[in-house]
């Protein structure tokens, strides 16, 4: 998997506490938008569908400063618009690492070759480049010729100063398995520390409405894509999303795991539907009927979404709070994925909470946190992997 030993420990031990502590809703990454200016205008975006008057303004760092210390959210993912558009994104930045947020600022790389020297290389700070496929694929999804080029560039450039880089793609109906494992492989000869692959969600603004794939597109998709991937392909994600994503395992929608704060408020009920704004993020958390979104809700507007921004949350979740989406991972991250074909037999019925031996085992695990310094490596390998052994290994 692509991601750090020691923000996965971060994670990890939140999640934990969360449990153990009996809180149901909590975040797991803040989606900070602040700006929705962007420098292209891609078919597939609802993001900046707005008046020039809204497009014109920022949040001001402070904003920003004061949304991350509210929700309290271990990670903060930094979309748009184009974040490095944002006069003070280099101080945002500054000021999310100091506080030891793991930041992922999402771009579509245009801009980064001319700012990485206001940027410091951290294990907090990882540039997510937005690529949809290999060259004709991408510059058709962004409408502008050139861009892929621009991109890798940009990529190897960041790589070379010692910045942590991961891509971000999101996939449509016209996406072609074959030339998407291509891509795969040429974003690994890149080097970059990891990939994140989604459906894209049909955003009622965008242009294109044609090419957002339903729920059974998705689950053919990816059972394609998926089907025996290559040990070499690391993935910025949680191998019960990506075994959900194929039908392998069933998951319901988290919509408050990656609540979203931008120029208007905190965005309701989630990252992908626009139905009003809170004032404040306790007030998002207890004035919203959750229990009108996702799947089994019935919404319609949740019925084929499948999108990460939902569900790697539930995935993280079903990690570390059931001993079956615990066994699932460590499963698939050591012996990597089985053969597609068949949907997944589990119900979302089947993973409403742990077990009465998940609990044990998350009590046990809590117990045995190590204490790390500030690199956030001290002990921490052999915690987990004996705490994997011995969980594999009980009767």
């Amino acid at each position: 998997m692509g991601v750090p030993v020691s923000q996965m420990w971060t994670v990890a031990s939140y999640v934990l506490r969360q449990k153990l502590r009996g809180i149901e809703r909590y975040p797991l990454v803040l989606m900070l938008e602040p700006l929705f200016r962007c420098n292209l205008a891609c078919a597939g975006c609802g993001k900046i569908q707005h008046p020039n008057s809204v497009l014109k303004r920022n949040l001001a760092a402070e904003e920003c400063f004061q949304a991350v210390e509210e929700c309290g959210a271990p990670m903060v993912s930094i979309p748009g618009g184009e974040p490095l558009l944002h006069p003070e994104i280099h101080k945002i930045v500054e000021g999310l690492v100091e506080r030891k947020k793991y930041i992922y600022l999402c771009t579509n790389a245009i801009l980064l070759e001319e700012h990485l020297d206001r940027f410091t290389p951290s294990k907090y700070l990882t540039f997510s480049v937005h690529l949809d496929g290999l060259q004709d694929e991408h510059d058709r999804a962004v409408c502008r010729d050139g861009i892929y080029e621009v991109a890798v560039r940009a990529i190897r450039k960041a790589l070379k100063k010692g910045f942590r880089v991961t891509t971000n793609t999101t996939l449509f109906n016209d996406a072609d398995p074959e030339t998407c494992q291509r891509f795969f492989d040429t974003l690994m000869e890149l080097g970059v520390e990891g990939m994140m692959v989604s459906p894209g969600y049909p955003y009622e603004k965008a242009p294109d409405q044609e090419h957002f794939l339903h729920r059974n597109e998705t689950l053919r998709l990816f059972g394609k894509l998926l089907d025996r991937p290559k040990k070499s392909w690391r993935f910025n994600q949680s191998p019960l999303f990506l075994e959900f994503l194929r039908g392998r395992f069933d998951l319901e929608c988290t919509p408050w795991g990656n609540p979203t704060y931008n120029l208007f408020g905190w965005q309701k009920p989630c990252y992908l539907l626009q139905e009003g704004y809170c004032g404040s993020f306790k007030e998002l958390m207890e004035t919203t009927d959750w229990n009108s979104y996702g799947r089994c809700s019935g919404n319609p507007k949740c019925t084929d979404c499948m999108v990460h921004s939902g569900y790697e949350p539930t995935a993280v979740a079903q990690t570390f709070g059931s001993l079956k989406g615990f066994l699932r991972t460590v499963k698939v991250t050591l012996f990597g994925f089985g053969a597609s074909g068949t949907i997944a037999d589990e119900s979302a019925t089947e993973l409403r909470g742990p077990s009465p031996e998940a609990e044990s085992t998350l009590v046990q695990i809590q117990e045995s946190l190590p204490s790390m310094d500030d690199s956030g490596n001290t002990g921490m390998a052999d915690s987990v992997n004996k705490s994997e052994v011995e969980l594999l290994t009980r009767p």
